[in-house]
């Protein structure tokens, strides 16, 4: 199902083909590399105009004076100068560092030993032994534990017998 639009678009595109033939034929024939030169597309407001001999891309559309088209942008010429750029700057650099004198001097081959400068020196176990050693706890500090382990038990019943008087509602 065409709409208004689609309907009036292709015809415009039909008139602006027949006037491309028309002048084609007008002009009388000319040399091979002139046939088929353009390749037209529709789109939504007018035509997409391929030249196939440069490959410039154009936008034609009827504005209310006649046909008009414009010349779509290229990105590509674009990235091609942006790489042309960048490869200059790029062998601009390697010159630029190869001309550099080395910043290393008395470099050697083989790799420094690691060591950390802020770790004290400690002694070999050849130079003496490693002895740990732990006092045991006196009577008097075990006496002190086992009384504490003995309120705390006592204090553990209690409050559970509080627990369960509560519990069975014996208040």
């Amino acid at each position: 199902m065409r709409t208004a639009k689609s309907s009036s678009t292709f015809s415009a595109l039909l008139v602006l083909t027949l006037g491309f033939a028309g002048s084609a034929i007008a002009a009388g024939p000319g040399p091979d590399t002139e046939n088929g030169r353009y390749a037209l597309s529709p789109t939504g407001d007018g035509v997409l105009r391929l030249d196939t001999r440069t490959g410039a891309v154009s936008t034609c559309s009827n504005s209310g004076a006649g046909w008009a088209c414009y010349a779509v942008p290229d990105e590509r010429a674009a990235l091609d100068a942006e790489i042309g750029r960048l490869q200059a700057d790029n062998a601009k650099m390697k010159a630029d560092l190869a001309a550099r004198e080395p910043t290393v001097t008395g470099k050697i081959e083989e790799p420094m030993p690691k060591s950390d400068s802020l770790r004290k020196n400690e002694p070999k176990a050849a130079e003496s032994p490693r002895r740990i050693e732990i006092p045991l706890p006196s009577d008097r500090d075990m006496d002190r534990m086992m009384s504490f382990l003995e309120r705390a038990w006592k204090r553990l019943i209690e409050m559970a017998n509080r627990v369960q008087k509560d519990a069975s509602g014996k208040i």
